[in-house]
């Protein structure tokens, strides 16, 4: 999160009472992200989370705030948007879309144990199953499309080797893409970003998933990648851990169990999860935009992560 669009205490004060959120008592600006402008609210009613967002669209939006209804509605923790008198829940401030949700309790766990990884096992495949309804449909932004687009940006900015392993990788994301295997596996709705900073948790229990704006819709098996990359690594090497892995992938399976295209595909879509989440950290870093509280994140560490799933390809758990 970050601040690119200034929000004065009395503009968020009038927002706020539009929605019945109650009277503003204090507005704080965050950082963490790189994608919108959010803002931790506390009224006399509760506390919120304003975000104006600052790449997505009025038409895009409305899949993701509606995912997020959605998903509460269906017991899913997760932060609920806020309506208006209208019923509406996208709304407009300083000129850009806006949305206030519920801040969920807790705090992040940045250093998991094997307890952590199995409850978002758990829940992710419970939010898979609630997601199945969903009559929305939106592709994942920041998959095999986008990276076909933006890795031909970023390689002017790296080193030949980089180079080097950048193009092989899109190059095998490709043909594991028009695979059967591929075209067989499950896929809906999906969270595509669920690191441990998107997870709360308050005396070791899991309070819920937040930060669904780069959701869309994909494999599962993509949701999972991208989980196992970041909830079962070793954060220094990019070494994959596997007794967190394990109870990740058991809990899950408690839940939805996976398919036998899933199972096999594991390894690539691990490395999916790591090629794209260094191609837009390489994107945000050498292409940066202008922003009031801003952290860009290295982009080292998903290369590094990239580089042990080619060398040491994850299989599935027994």
């Amino acid at each position: 999160m970050a601040v690119f669009t200034e929000v004065s205490f009395d503009e968020a004060d009038d927002f706020l009472h539009t929605l019945d959120l109650g009277k503003l008592e204090s507005i704080k600006g965050c950082a963490g992200g790189i994608e919108n402008t959010n803002f931790f609210v506390d009224t006399d009613k509760g506390r919120f989370v304003l975000t104006l967002f600052e790449r997505l669209t009025f038409e895009q939006l409305p899949f993701y705030l509606h995912l997020m209804k959605h998903l509460a509605e269906r017991g899913i923790p997760v932060p609920d948007p806020a309506a208006n008198a209208s019923g509406q829940i996208l709304h407009k401030l300083k000129g850009k879309p806006a949305a206030v949700v519920n801040r969920l309790r807790g705090s992040s766990e940045l250093k998991p144990q094997a307890s952590h990884c199995a409850q978002v096992g758990e829940m992710l495949a419970r939010m898979h199953l609630a997601g199945l309804d969903y009559p929305r449909r939106q592709p994942n932004l920041r998959g095999l499309a986008w990276w076909n687009e933006t890795v031909p940006v970023v390689l002017p900015e790296v080193t030949p080797e980089q180079h080097s392993l950048l193009l092989g990788e899109l190059a095998y994301q490709n043909h594991i893409a028009a695979s059967s295997a591929y075209t067989a596996l499950p896929s809906g709705p999906i969270h595509a970003d669920l690191f441990r900073d998107n997870v709360m948790f308050e005396d070791g229990q899991l309070t819920g998933f937040f930060d669904f704006y780069f959701a869309g819709c994909d494999t599962f098996l993509f949701d999972i990648g991208v989980c196992l990359n970041d909830w079962c690594v070793d954060v220094e090497t990019g070494v994959h851990e596997e007794a967190r892995a394990k109870a990740f992938i058991a809990a899950y399976q408690t839940v939805r169990k996976l398919t036998a295209q899933e199972r096999a595909l594991l390894p690539a879509a691990l490395r999916a999860g790591a090629l794209r989440f260094w191609v837009s950290r390489l994107w945000d870093f050498h292409l940066p935009r202008e922003a009031a509280v801003l952290q860009p994140h290295d982009p080292g560490h998903f290369e590094r992560v990239l580089r042990q799933r080619v060398l040491h390809p994850v299989l599935m758990p027994a």
